[in-house]
């Protein structure tokens, strides 16, 4: 169901909006951890390191696909909001073949150079045929990822939050059975841990590209509807583009402090695989409020509600804030237990290497939320200069201070010590950034209409 993010209390708007992509994110990271619980306890450490060690390259094809979703969400979000339905469909259609273009190209990427990235991020050899496996079946699975990405940020701007949810709610629960059946019943090792994954991606994106059309047909328009529009793929891109930018090299930044870790040996690489999962899980979550919040901001800016976005900034901390505060008190007193989910044993030095990883990270928590919900705000207002900066000095700051630090006494301590140094400092200039943006006044009923398509347009071309 279409939902209209303009009207109502933002705070109530915003808890019915973004709780269900709460829990669908939770469903999502269900994947990666069911892969990796299944790798460790029903195979061995190593599996579980070769799983996580192809996690992070993973991430730099996910970036891609995430580049799409907000590109398309938030661009169809404002011509949503403005009531510009005609475009809006062009709009979803022209990401759908423009991101199928560049699903192909990084598929022919990612077999080709899938030896050298392992490689290059010094993969111990125990694990490398194991991690190149994994990774080359994930690759055959990509355009189920991205069009995945795509509809869900299609139902997003459109307001309906709980389709997307549905599908992947059922999706994950059947991926921790097939899982189970293919590693722990057929013998498959790591290549069914991989297989069970495309498998159900494959299903939940196949279901949700399906609904997306069958919502399409109920969405009224005049006339005939472009099925490409180079105008409105330079819109996408422009807030696309930068999107996929952040989250490379954010991804290309984990791939570096892989690297130092691997340095440290199997153990500390199980370790860290199984608690960065658990960390992740937690970081894409708010992150995907944040999301959310960027669409509720682009809709109310092309209804021209501008001061319901800085309503929704107040609103959306406050969420955060409460979503946080349990999960850092299970992370911080019950991170020995969670571990143990994907080892097979309650001791040693992989499960020290993940307990001390979660205690350190855990508290802050509350500091990264609230950047995060300060990028949503600027990337739904196209300000993506702001968020792109914001971004890059947390991860410039992380990626720096893990090599450095791991070299010094402190050693793979000084590498988790870079995540929350990272965050404070990206956190405060994010929100200077949310402080310092200008908004017009909202527009008046009686002009609404004439002014509708120059907000998306004057808007557009602040964001260059």
């Amino acid at each position: 169901m279409n939902k209209d993010l303009t009207v109502g209390k933002p705070s109530k708007v915003l808890w019915l909006f973004c709780l269900p992509l709460f829990g669908s994110v939770i469903f999502q990271q269900l994947y990666n951890i069911a892969d990796s619980f299944v790798a460790g306890k029903f195979i061995s450490n190593d599996a579980l390191a070769a799983v996580g060690n192809s996690y992070e390259i993973t991430l730099i094809f996910i970036a891609f696909a995430f580049g799409c979703n907000i590109g398309c969400s938030v661009i169809v979000s404002q011509l949503f909001g403005a009531k510009r339905y005609k475009d809006l469909k062009t709009a979803v259609y022209t990401t759908l073949i423009a991101s199928g273009v560049l699903c192909a190209i990084l598929m022919v990427c990612g077999f080709c150079f899938s030896d050298g990235l392992l490689a290059m991020i010094h993969t111990p050899e125990e694990i490398f045929a194991d991690s190149k496996l994994y990774l080359d079946i994930y690759v055959l699975g990509l355009p189920f990822v991205f069009y995945y990405n795509v509809a869900t940020g299609i139902f997003s701007a459109l307001g309906d939050s709980k389709t997307p949810f549905i599908f992947l709610a059922c999706s994950s629960v059947s991926n921790i059975a097939v899982d189970i059946l293919f590693v722990a019943g057929f013998k498959m090792g790591v290549s069914g841990v991989a297989w069970a994954t495309f498998l159900c991606q494959g299903i939940s994106c196949i279901l949700a590209v399906i609904f997306v059309l069958l919502r399409f047909r109920k969405i009224e328009t005049t006339g005939k509807v472009k099925v490409f529009s180079f105008h409105l793929l330079k819109q996408i891109a422009i807030v696309a583009v930068p999107s996929i930018l952040q989250q490379s090299f954010i991804s290309v930044g984990n791939i570096i402090i892989q690297s130092v870790i691997n340095s440290f040996g199997p153990a500390v690489i199980a370790g860290y695989s199984a608690s960065v999962k658990l960390n992740n899980m937690v970081i894409t979550s708010l992150t995907t409020l944040g999301n959310g919040v960027s669409n509720y901001t682009a809709q109310n800016l092309g209804a021209g509600k501008y001061d319901r976005i800085k309503e929704g900034f107040k609103a959306g901390v406050r969420m955060v804030c409460i979503i946080c505060a349990p999960l850092v008190l299970l992370y911080f007193f019950g991170g020995r237990a969670l571990i143990y989910i994907f080892l097979d044993s309650p001791t040693g030095q992989a499960m020290d290497v993940g307990v001390q990883f979660l205690r350190i990270l855990a508290p802050f928590y509350f500091i990264i939320s609230g950047k995060l919900i300060a990028d949503g705000i600027l990337r739904g207002a196209g300000k993506m200069g702001q968020f792109m900066t914001a971004t890059f000095t947390d991860l410039i700051l992380r990626v720096v201070l893990a090599i450095v630090l791991s070299k010094t006494a402190l050693g793979v301590t000084g590498i988790w010590l870079s995540w929350p140094i990272g965050w404070c400092v990206a956190t405060i200039v994010s929100v200077i950034f949310y402080k310092g943006m200008k908004l017009p006044k909202n527009i008046d009923k009686d002009n609404e209409e004439s002014t509708e398509e120059a907000v998306l347009t004057e808007e557009t071309a602040s964001a260059k």
